[in-house]
């Protein structure tokens, strides 16, 4: 007991940042004053003043500074906040696993998608695993406010699906199946007569993708960027559907997965082109945090694997 309280006095004199600060700083950050902040959380703008210049007077350092009616956080400030950006998110994860313990259930598995065609793909997965796992619900998001893998160091996901692992210390993938991206067009276009493209071919198309970053859009990076070639209009739409009505219709092209342009050709007009001769080759993936893959995760992941698309 004496060891207890020595070490109480000892965490004494540090034990000034508490979680509640945290909840400031993320909240100031998101509504852009201490006004609108103190409303979304509940407080008054002197109970958030009070609580935030007694740490500034601990730590011996400001966190912010006013410019007018602005903040602009200093360098400690956007440290701080940087860890209420990591760390909010794992307490508010625990707090929900506790609360679905103490309800009798196992918890809900967040999947974080970065793979927009894999829908299709999720729904055979998922089906087979919620009739097997009645007590873990599912929950998937898809946009990240660091990407994929900071919301999977975050633990704002369990697992990422991406077709482009970025190979990190305390991530494992697992690779669930190999597809091939391909260039779909419209069965009455000129380029229905090949049964592959070169990339002089699309700079008189336009190009339908998802919202998606060219640097991550294979059809760019893989395919038309090394041949320095582009489109002559790139558009984006993010549903699956309309992107091929449109591209049926004759209003442009899209690259997708082989076994999505394969589902939708039996039921629309389209014709699949190999992207170049050899064809662009890819896997999906996905990610886990090392060591913390509970039975109903690797389940998920054996589900996954299982789920082929052809």
């Amino acid at each position: 007991m004496a060891l207890f309280h020595q070490s109480m006095n000892f965490s004494h004199g540090i034990d000034m940042l508490e979680r509640h600060h945290l909840h400031i700083l993320r909240a100031i950050k998101e509504q852009g004053s201490l006004t609108a902040a103190a409303e979304t959380l509940y407080l008054t703008q002197s109970a958030i003043s009070h609580a935030m210049k007694k740490l500034e007077s601990q730590l011996g350092i400001s966190l912010w500074q006013k410019s007018g009616r602005q903040l602009h956080f200093t360098r400690a400030g956007e440290y701080l906040l940087t860890l209420s950006e990591r760390m909010l998110p794992q307490f508010e994860h625990a707090e929900q696993q506790l609360k679905q313990f103490a309800q009798g259930q196992r918890g809900t598995l967040r999947i974080g998608m970065e793979c927009h065609p894999c829908y299709q793909w999720l729904l055979k997965v998922v089906e087979p695993f919620l009739h097997q796992w009645p007590d873990v619900d599912v929950d998937v998001k898809q946009k990240f406010q660091f990407g994929g893998l900071g919301a999977l160091f975050g633990h704002e996901i369990d697992v990422l699906v991406t077709p482009d692992p970025l190979l990190k210390p305390g991530i494992e993938y697992v690779s669930v199946f190999d597809y091939e991206q391909v260039l779909v067009v419209s069965g009455r276009s000129a380029l229905a007569a090949f049964d592959h493209v070169d990339p002089e071919q699309v700079t008189q198309e336009v190009l339908i993708t998802y919202p998606v970053d060219q640097s991550r859009l294979d059809v760019f990076t893989q395919f038309l960027a090394p041949a320095h070639c582009a489109p002559r209009k790139h558009k984006t739409i993010e549903t699956t559907d309309i992107m091929l009505q449109m591209v049926a219709a004759e209003r442009g092209i899209a690259a997708l997965p082989k076994w999505l342009a394969l589902e939708y050709q039996q039921r629309l007009n389209l014709h699949i082109l190999r992207m170049g001769k050899t064809g662009i080759h890819k896997s999906i993936h996905l990610g886990v945090r090392e060591g913390q893959r509970d039975d109903y995760i690797q389940d998920f992941i054996e589900k996954a694997s299982s789920t082929v698309m052809h």
